[in-house]
Parts: C-alpha cells; structure tokens; sequence
C-alpha cells in the first residue's frame, strides 16, 4: 500500500511540476522559441503552388521509405527517409527551396520540423504530400 501511495505523489508531483525538460536544455529552449516565433503557414507548401518555376527552383526530398521511393516519386526527387534527415542534414542544400513530402506530409512534417529546427529555414513540408501533388499540382512534368 506504501509503494503505490509514493508511485503516486511522484505522478502527482511530475504532473504539477510541468515541462518535463529543464528550461536550460538547450533543446527544449530551441523547440518553445521556435514554437513560439512560428506562423501558422511558415514551412508549409501546398500541390497548387507548384507551378512550372517553382518545380524547376526546388529541391524535392521523398521521406518515404526506399521500396515506396522505387515505386514512384515526383521526378528528380532525392530519397532520404523521414527519420534520417536529421543525420543528413548536410545533404538539404542551404539555398534554395527545399521541399520535403510523403504520402499524405504527416511523417515528412516531422521531418521538416527537425530541419528548421537544425537551421534549414529554407525546408517546406509539401501539405497533403505526393498523393496531393498528385491530384492538385498546378505542374506536373
């Protein structure tokens, strides 16, 4: 009865207590000031404003795995997955637009995210990813 009486004060007590980071984690700090600073359209892209000079300016990184990246990708796209492009960042070009996407831009928005936050502000989500290219890009080569 003692043990789940302290499990729980400690629950309690993290409850209370907040951010589970330290306000001098560096991290932690990065993410809430970017949060903070952020609007609400700031790195996203949407199918309809790709027309033919923005495809031709972009870079476009398909976070999906290798086998969907085989099955098709928007043309001249570089595969590196989702969860890999914090350790490939040296390979998102700092000039230019660079746009990352998906299936549906769930799992490349994360990706996007660790981008800017790595100090890519040149990264774009494609909102609604490949399968809204697809569908809704104003040029499709």
């Amino acid at each position: 009865m003692m043990g789940m009486m302290r499990v729980a004060t400690v629950a309690l007590a993290l409850a209370v207590a907040g951010p589970v980071w330290a306000e001098d984690d560096p991290v932690g700090e990065a993410i809430t000031d970017y949060m903070d600073f952020a609007t609400y359209e700031q790195g996203i892209i949407l199918p309809q404003q790709i027309d033919e000079q923005v495809f031709a300016a972009a870079t476009f990184i398909d976070t999906r795995d290798a086998e969907q990246f085989a099955a098709g990708h928007i043309p001249g796209a570089i595969n590196i997955e989702w969860r890999e492009v914090p350790g490939r960042i040296d390979e998102l070009p700092q000039e230019g637009m660079v746009i990352l996407y998906c299936n549906t831009g769930s799992l490349s928005a994360q990706a996007t995210f660790a981008a800017r936050l790595m100090g890519r502000e040149n990264a774009l989500v494609l909102q609604s990813g490949i399968n809204g290219w697809q569908k809704d890009a104003a040029y499709k080569p």
